[in-house]
């Protein structure tokens, strides 16, 4: 199978996610400040899933870039993790929706927890098609970024039940430290 129709199909199914999202913005039907700052939970969890579902499309696209063939279990670990993605914009309503509530910062950790557990299966799975010096396994190395933002995850999770705002710290920063650009896919393919 060609990549490029596996790769079409992601961005596809990424940009629905993001569309998603922001219908879910309500607009007031004031044309106050006042009136925007009911909204702003809603933005907040808006903001956030909006970076994180563009740190996907853009690890997700360096990924590929590496990557030379796709086979069935590529596929199938691709779809879970779209399937993870696909979550996020519910759990970003219900996070927005509830002012932070602590079920809602619970089940949005499990999301995150969930795609990026789902990313770290395809990347094995990607692994696993290529010779181990290929440009990919040479790019993805030991995926420190990958294996910390887990454990990251799973203690927001458990914060989750003390406080919901320490929680969302932690996804913020796990954002920040994707957010900073990794060059070793660009590095790597460059060489």
């Amino acid at each position: 199978m060609n990549k490029g129709r596996l790769e079409a199909f992601s961005d596809g199914v990424l940009a629905i996610i993001l569309t998603i999202m922001v219908l879910e913005l309500k607009i007031p039907e004031e044309g106050t400040l006042a009136a925007l700052y009911p909204l702003a939970p809603k933005f907040l969890s808006y903001v956030l899933s909006f970076i994180y579902i563009a740190i996907y499309w853009n690890n997700h696209h360096h990924l590929w870039q590496a990557a030379k063939r796709v086979n069935g279990p590529i596929l199938w670990t691709n779809l879970h993790l779209l399937f993870w993605l696909s979550l996020i914009p519910f759990v970003t309503g219900w996070m927005g929706e509830n002012n932070f509530a602590q079920l809602p910062v619970l089940f949005y950790g499990i999301v995150l927890i969930m795609a990026a557990f789902a990313y770290y299966l395809m990347t094995l799975a990607l692994l696993a098609n290529h010779e181990k010096d290929s440009a990919l396994a040479i790019a993805i190395g030991n995926d420190f970024k990958g294996k910390i933002s887990l454990v990251l995850y799973a203690a927001a999770i458990l914060l989750s039940y003390v406080n919901a705002l320490i929680a969302l710290a932690i996804y913020a920063g796990v954002a920040v430290m994707w957010f900073i650009p990794d060059r070793r896919i660009e590095n790597t393919l460059r060489n």
